[in-house]
């Protein structure tokens, strides 16, 4: 074999070496981003107030990923880097907040609801207290300072607790973590009517009480179904917000129709029962699950 013949021999090795090693990498950062998707998507709902609307940014946002892979290199850490894409994406769109188009009577009450606030602060807040980003790392989402994000979350608590007083109804079989829930959700003001450990008593609860907003554990003490007791009471209460807790949310955001809007992840902090209650009351989302 001549020189140029070895020479071109190894261009082609080295050349195969490259493909195969960015072929190894679109394939170890699709691993990563699909690992984050769920979160992805419980974010986009929270933040439209609608599954409907909050699944339609999530895959625009993957579509607009696919055009330009550049938009996954404005950060090392590949959740930080899905989040600012979609911010991209969101803001990109107009941070739409009028009705115009809805599919759905909530999602344009949703939308309407959303236009009170101050630009920025419900992204910051959302980053911040359910998907538990570091001021920091929402400053890179948001592309603004780690200061100014901190500034826009204190803001967005204290609209959101301006907003709505009203009667909580929590399912939860824990009585440590039944007490915190208590606890945080009086101190926002609101009235808490009982705390139901099973389906039937939260049947019975939900029925004499007639909440504005139902907190709800899956897995109950007689083993039975939170799931099972939102949505019967929801068959003659159909407008009432609801917020599913659960240790392993990775079985509720399965990407399949109906999921939760609004969850809260166990261990949890008050910050996220806080974030959480204010923006389904302040919603009104009635997004639940089916058993």
């Amino acid at each position: 074999m001549t020189d140029h013949q070895r020479s071109a021999s190894g261009e082609k090795a080295n050349d195969g070496k490259l493909r195969q090693a960015s072929a190894d990498d679109d394939d170890s950062m699709a691993l990563r981003i699909a690992a984050e998707l769920p979160y992805l998507r419980r974010y986009a709902r929270a933040l439209t107030g609608t599954q409907i609307a909050g699944d339609r940014y999530a895959a625009v946002t993957l579509e607009a990923i696919v055009a330009d892979r550049s938009l996954l290199e404005s950060a090392d850490d590949p959740k930080v880097a899905l989040f600012a894409a979609f911010h991209a994406v969101w803001v990109s769109s107009g941070a739409p907040v009028d009705d115009a188009g809805a599919d759905t009577a909530l999602e344009g009450r949703a939308q309407s609801h959303l236009a009170r606030l101050t630009p920025n602060t419900r992204e910051a807040l959302l980053l911040r207290s359910i998907e538990e980003f570091a001021y920091a790392e929402i400053g890179s989402i948001m592309q603004v300072d780690a200061d100014e994000a901190e500034q826009l979350v204190a803001i967005a608590y204290r609209e959101m607790a301006e907003g709505i007083r009203g009667r909580v109804m929590v399912i939860e079989d824990e009585p440590l973590i039944a007490l915190d829930i208590r606890n945080t959700v009086s101190d926002m003001g609101h009235t808490v009517t009982g705390i139901a450990r099973t389906r039937d008593q939260a049947v019975a609860l939900g029925k004499k009480t007639s909440p504005d907003l139902i907190l709800a554990d899956i897995q109950l003490a007689d083993n039975s179904s939170g799931i099972d007791a939102v949505n019967e009471l929801l068959v003659e209460m159909p407008d009432v917000p609801v917020i599913f807790i659960t240790a392993f949310p990775d079985r509720l955001l399965t990407g399949e129709r109906p999921e939760p809007a609004f969850l809260i992840t166990k261990p949890f902090s008050p910050a996220q029962v806080r974030s959480a209650v204010s923006q389904a009351m302040f919603f009104a989302s009635t997004e639940t699950l089916k058993a």
